[in-house]
């Protein structure tokens, strides 16, 4: 019978890892982000606007997961091949990218645990199958001073979306860590699958689009209630700072390095302002610079 799931602690979590978890590398939406208004008014608009019948918001929180693609393919009657399919995922994409910030909002207690970890010296990421515009946008308008890399979907650079480990292997390098100080964290089963394809234990969060019933069935096993909890891995070695590995994630090709930063709980993050990708090849990350 497998063991049953508990809700994290210090104790479980650092055990899991066998040190202090450091890095934290976070899914964006139904994790930090509660996007479900903004992701479902454009799923109906492109839907209508090609006559199609529209879906209740629960039935797009099911469909989300997998990136905006494979959400429209679940959306439209017949997916992909039905043959209006393009015309409304362009109208959904089109629709998303004016209206993704209408109702979008960081969920309760994120800001603060996010600026927390940032203050005890973690390194923070986002992963997201989200693509790159919209999850650079985002990141932008919410997180520029506490999310040092975000990664959208950028298949066509060669990097696959999650489940595959490219995206999380992709942040540990621009952050210059290695992933045995690191966490990841997210709400479905697809994050789940993701940290187990990445070599890392994983945080699922209850307040996200899945429920615990359904984590449990793919596999979760470690559940935080409230984002406070997650700051709380980190307390008692809060004066501790992350420096870059001696031998982080070999680069792709044609692909620019991280850069360091040290912070101490001491004194806040230096102010960060957001510097977009120099290469087509970088386009579905940025990164944080200290000013």
């Amino acid at each position: 019978m497998p063991e049953k799931p508990y809700f994290c602690s210090i104790k479980t979590i650092t055990s899991m890892i066998q040190t202090t978890p450091r890095v934290f590398i976070f899914d964006l939406d139904g994790t930090l982000l509660d996007t479900l208004g903004d992701l479902a008014a454009s799923v109906n608009y492109a839907l209508a606007a090609n006559g199609m019948p529209q879906h209740s918001i629960d039935d797009v929180r099911r469909f989300v997961g997998n990136g905006v693609r494979l959400l429209m393919e679940r959306a439209v009657p017949g997916g992909a091949s039905h043959p209006l399919f393009e015309s409304a995922f362009a109208a959904f994409r089109s629709h998303y990218m004016e209206h993704s910030l209408d109702t979008t909002r960081p969920y309760d207690g994120i800001p603060e645990m996010l600026s927390a970890l940032r203050r005890r010296g973690c390194r923070t990421a986002v992963v997201s199958n989200k693509f790159y515009a919209a999850t650079q946008e985002l990141c932008r308008h919410f997180f520029a001073d506490t999310i040092e890399v975000a990664i959208g979907e950028h298949e066509a650079e060669g990097i696959r979306k999650k489940p595959a480990p490219d995206t999380v292997n992709e942040a540990l390098r621009l952050l210059g860590v290695g992933r045995e100080h690191a966490v990841y964290v997210g709400d479905s089963e697809v994050d789940v699958a993701t940290a187990a394809a990445s070599g890392m234990p994983c945080i699922s969060v209850l307040w996200g689009f899945r429920d615990r019933a359904f984590l449990e069935q793919h596999g979760a096993t470690t559940f935080v209630r409230h984002p406070k909890e997650l700051i709380s891995l980190n307390s008692h070695n809060s004066h501790n700072s992350l420096t870059p590995t001696a031998s982080p994630p070999a680069p792709l090709a044609g692909e620019r390095g991280g850069y360091s930063l040290k912070a101490e709980i001491a004194s806040p993050p230096a102010p960060l302002s957001l510097t977009p990708n120099p290469s087509p090849k970088e386009r579905g990350v940025y990164s944080l610079k200290a000013e």
